[in-house]
């Protein structure tokens, strides 16, 4: 099977990777210059595509996806797998989906969770929107780059379950670093927070696996100056295009509304901006009641 794969950064370069060290042929693509460790790197998208079994791509959002999608469907052989892993809006990831289809391509949205680091390890969960033709044809690499993968349903839907977990997530990590905050000014050490929490009704994936506070439960960026394992900036993404599929589906979403005010204050008012997103807690730590 030989393998295009566009988009090399933080998190396509190490998926691109833990491919070719499985014995794949991967011709990669970047408009930046890049190296990764056993992929060929091509000059052109063209040149990366149009030989290629199952072309991956890992772009920042859904406008350079269409864009890209536009330039290289034409080159890519009949019955080939396009697998987009970006995170995108849903109507991007539709748009993109129609226009392989009728040129007889297989369209796959399966954007990832795990960040950076799943990406090296080869941990990643996938969330995959597609027919389960296009699912099962994919499914070796899936065991390859990630840890679990999840047919969501048809084109579309990968993305959909995308937005719902992050905006779970945002939600979560904001009450999460709120009730530090609190425990702090009421004088409850951390670790005995962490104690009751971690083990009662509050439990959560931020609390337990990621907790914010440096020094409390698992290693997480918390324990290294919030240098990132997810970006504030990227959640700030994904929380936005929860609204925006939020919006187009009228659904009443107030939470997810509020942690993206929150994050996109962080991100764009105060110093949230390349900072992880559990950084936060410091963030209301500086905080009064309003």
């Amino acid at each position: 099977m030989r393998i295009g794969f566009i988009g090399l950064g933080n998190m396509g370069g190490p998926m691109a990777h833990n491919l070719a060290k499985a014995g794949f042929e991967v011709v990669g693509f970047d408009t930046q210059e890049v190296k990764v460790d056993q992929v060929k790197i091509v000059s052109t998208s063209k040149e990366c595509v149009s030989n290629s079994d199952v072309v991956i791509t890992m772009l920042p959002n859904g406008e350079i996806l269409k864009s890209v999608a536009n330039k290289i469907i034409q080159h890519m052989r009949h019955g080939s797998i396009f697998l987009d892993c970006s995170t995108v809006d849903v109507e991007s990831a539709k748009s993109v989906a129609e226009i392989s289809e009728s040129y007889g391509i297989i369209p796959l949205d399966a954007p990832v969770s795990g960040g950076i680091g799943g990406a090296e390890a080869g941990t990643l969960t996938f969330m995959v929107g597609c027919q389960m033709e296009g699912f099962n044809g994919a499914k070796k690499l899936f065991d390859i780059m990630g840890q679990k993968a999840v047919h969501c349903g048809n084109s579309g839907n990968g993305q959909s379950a995308k937005v719902c977990n992050n905006m779970i997530l945002g939600a979560t990590m904001v009450a999460t670093c709120e009730a530090f905050s609190l425990a702090d000014k009421l004088g409850l050490d951390r670790q005995s927070m962490f104690d009751v929490v971690s083990t009662s009704s509050g439990y959560s994936w931020s609390m337990n696996a990621y907790c914010p506070a440096p020094g409390i439960g698992p290693n997480s960026p918390a324990d290294n100056n919030y240098i990132p394992g997810f970006s504030s900036d990227l959640m700030l993404k994904d929380l936005i295009l929860s609204q925006i599929a939020a919006e187009s589906v009228d659904a009443d979403t107030p939470m997810g509304n509020l942690a993206m005010k929150l994050y996109k204050t962080f991100v764009e008012e105060e110093d949230g901006s390349g900072k992880d997103f559990s950084a936060m807690l410091p963030r209301f730590e500086k905080k009064s009641r309003d």
